[in-house]
Order: structure tokens, then sequence, then C-alpha cells
């Protein structure tokens, strides 16, 4: 984004006032209203401030990233508005009703989160309705959703895009009032990212006055993401932003490098030298999430695995290219407790809130360091314990990229690349989504499209 160069200002001046209440500790924003603060009381829990400053944004209209560590419950922070929101009377409906939409970069993810909200709204009796919709979802209850949807749809960037290609989108988001973004240092930097912004560019004239939380693990520059969440003007000199609370601290991550009296080979990928020690590792510990990077890598490992299982050991596999009801079986079993290891790819590496998992197993280089700061996270995802990693090379070059990573771990360093402009072939096919939906104005849609940050220079 070339206007990034120029001049930077906030939307609003207490911006940073927001952020710094939530650093420090101290009370920040409204009290939390019945029955909330009794659900809170009831479980020996304080609101943490982060959570009371999305509120005070969602009461003052205000698009806002809130950027927090691993545990610091930024989930509850984002929903926390909406199911507020939703208790009090009722709005006047213009549309279907659906009132927040949440988007989340995994399939995954979007069900994960979909079960640890509804534990709170069935707790307080809320009268909310949540679903998801993915490309597991059942083609019956997609269309259903299209006319009767729920209060809180979960949904994927793709799933967007085609209920935006429906004529009938403009009835869908008629009442929509607040859009969740989760992990999205993960979705900005990419043709995903690219989409998501058109799409949203779209919902605020389907629903003007949308409000945008984005929630998002750290990042190096939070002004990209910040642009990100709110209408650009064409031409300005300066990037209109959204409010900023950022969370510090978190307890340093605790990572080790698989070391072995055994050599390591000098090439090759499978990494089947160090099959014992990983497999002595999930032995010595409660629930471990064993990383690889390709499908093919996760497939060997597994079947590697339970070769030498002598124990049996539960152990299972998760993958994109799984059927939907494996992949399901193996969510709730990893959250009942009743696995030692998963063996995941990309799967599984944003926002899972599965705490019970205590030990990363990332065999071979994790190819970025924002990647593997966001796989360490998954264990003891809680903001006051470490998490614990050990890294496992798969040849001579990896050990020296696996010492790059640790040291960037614990430097904190981010290496995902936000300042980009937006890919015209995801244009292409913002335009033709739009055409499906109905008629346009090539002007309006112009405009409309420019307000996207990632297309605010075309």
């Amino acid at each position: 984004m070339r206007s990034l160069r120029k001049q930077e200002r906030t939307r609003h001046e207490g911006a940073q006032t927001r952020a710094g209440v939530a650093r420090s500790g101290r009370p920040a924003g409204p009290s939390l209203p019945e029955p909330f603060a009794r659900w809170f009381a009831e479980r020996g829990w304080r609101p943490r401030p982060h959570q009371l400053a999305l509120l005070e944004a969602a009461e003052q209209r205000h698009s806002t990233l809130l950027i927090a560590p691993t545990g610091a419950g930024k989930t509850l922070a984002g929903f926390l508005p909406s199911l507020v929101s939703l208790t009090r009377r009722p709005r006047a409906r213009k549309g279907a009703g659906l009132h927040t939409l949440y988007i989340s970069p995994l399939k995954a993810l979007a069900v994960d989160v979909a079960r640890n909200v509804t534990v709170p709204i069935a707790e307080m009796g809320l009268p909310i309705r949540t679903e998801t919709r993915t490309g597991d979802t059942p083609v019956s209850r997609r269309q259903r959703q299209r006319t009767r949807p729920p209060d809180i749809l979960m949904t994927t960037p793709e799933q967007l895009a085609l209920l935006l290609s429906h004529s009938d989108c403009g009835h869908l988001f008629a009442d929509l009032d607040t859009i969740i973004l989760d992990e999205l240092h993960a979705l900005a930097p990419t043709k995903r990212g690219d989409l998501l912004a058109l799409d949203i560019a779209r919902l605020r004239a389907l629903a003007p006055g949308l409000l945008s939380f984005g929630l998002s693990a750290t990042v190096a520059r939070p002004s990209e993401l910040r642009a990100y969440l709110v209408p650009q003007h064409a031409g300005g000199s300066y990037l209109e932003m959204a409010d900023l609370v950022r969370i510090e601290g978190g307890a340093k991550p605790a990572i080790s490098i698989l070391e072995m009296d055994e050599p390591v080979p000098w090439a090759g990928h499978t990494t089947l030298y160090a099959i014992k020690e990983i497999y002595d590792a999930i032995e010595r510990n409660r629930l471990s999430l064993v990383f690889v990077n390709t499908r093919m890598q996760a497939e060997l490992l597994f079947q590697e695995l339970w070769r030498i299982n002598d124990l049996e050991l539960p152990i299972a596999l998760h993958h994109g290219s799984l059927d939907m009801a494996r992949r399901r079986k193996v969510e709730a079993a990893m959250a009942a407790g009743t696995l030692k290891a998963v063996i995941a790819t990309s799967t599984l590496d944003l926002g899972i809130d599965w705490g019970d998992v205590d030990l990363v197993i990332h065999v071979g280089a994790p190819k970025g360091a924002s990647r593997f700061i966001q796989r360490i996270g998954r264990s003891n995802h809680r903001l006051e314990e470490p998490s614990r990693a050990i890294l496992v090379p798969s040849n001579r070059f990896e050990v020296l990229e696996c010492r790059a990573a640790l040291d960037a771990a614990e430097a904190g360093a981010q290496d995902a690349v936000l300042s980009r402009s937006g890919a015209l072939d995801v244009l292409a096919q913002h335009v033709l989504g739009t055409a499906s939906a109905g008629p346009f104005d090539p002007a309006s849609l112009y405009s409309e499209v420019i307000s996207a940050a990632p297309y605010a220079q075309l």
C-alpha cells in the first residue's frame, strides 16, 4: 500500500488512550451488564481490560484492532459486544436479521470458536442463535441460512464471497451490525485477504455503519491491519485507521532443538531418523501437537509413529484432504482429552484453543518466524503459562534454519509482509461475483473497491 508512506492519522484521538489503559491493567470502559457480570462472577473471573475496551468501542461505534498474545481471551473480547447487543431491545429489521459475521481463515477454527461461544450463551440462557458455514456445511443448511440466518454466523472468506454472489445478498446482510475478523495477521498479507477486503467493502455498501473488529497476534506494523478494518478515501494524504487495543505480556515460550547422539542426515525431509525420539516425547506429555509442512509428511510421520507404537498410544492425523467426518472426530477427541498426539499441517496452526495441549513438536524447519510463533502458541493456550515446543530438523541445513527460528521466536520477530497492493486477478474475481448478484454501476463499484485498503491506490 503506497499510502503507508504518507502521513498516518488515527480515526479519533482516543485510540491510543484505550490501548494504554489496556496495557496498564487499569479498569477500562463500561461495566458488564447482567447476566454477563453474574456469569463472570460465578466462575471467579473478572473481565480483562481489553474485553471491556472492545465493549466500549462497540458502544461508541469505533472499529478496533485487538492485538494480544496467546491465551489473552481475544475471542471472548471480540464476541462480547455482539452478545451484549443481542440481549438488549431488538432492532427494527430491514432484512433477514443476521447481526454478526465472524470470519476465520480456517474451517477448524470456525467450528472450534462456535463450540466455545455456545457454552457461555447456553450457560447464561441467552436467546441467541449461532451457526457455522464452511465447505463442510450441508447444502440444505447453507440454502436455509440465506433466508433464515442465525444471529451470529461463523464462516470463512470463501463462503462470504459466495454469499455475496447471490441476488439475495442485499436482504441477507441488510441488518448486519458487526464483523469479527479473527487471526487477521494471517489473512491480510494474502490473496485471500485481498478478496476479503473487497467483500468487506461490499458489506459496507449493503450495511452502512458496519462495525469491524480485528483480532490478531503480534504484528510488526499494526497500522496496516488498522487500515484494513476501515474504509479508505481515494487520493487521501493519510490512512484512515481503526482504533488500537494492544495487550502486552504473556509468558515467553520455552523452545528447544532436538539433540541426539546420532548425526542428523545431510539431506532429505522425512525426518525418519528421529521417529523414536518424537515418539518418546509424545509418551512423556499429556497431549502433543506434531506440526509438519506438507500433507505427505503428515501421512508418512503418522504411519511411522504407528509402526513403533508398542504402547498403543492414541495418535491421530489431521489435514485438509481428510474426510470431514474424520477431521471432526479428531477435533472432538482433542477437546475431550482422549488423544496423546495429533499430527497436523496448517489446518490446526491458528487460534485453536485446546488448553490441554502441553507440547508442540515441529518436524522440519518452520519456514517463517510468524508461522512458527503461531504454531507454538497452541501449547499451553493460557496467558500466564509458557508455550513449550521442540524443533526437529530434517537435515543438517535445517539445523541452521531451526536455530534461526528459535532466535526469532525469542526476539519476538515477525516476517509477515503486509505492505502490498491488491492482486488484479482477485479484483476480477470480485467483479465477476458482484455481476453474478445483479447489475452494477461501474463508477459506484470502483468507489467501493478503492475504499478497501489493498486497492486504495488502484
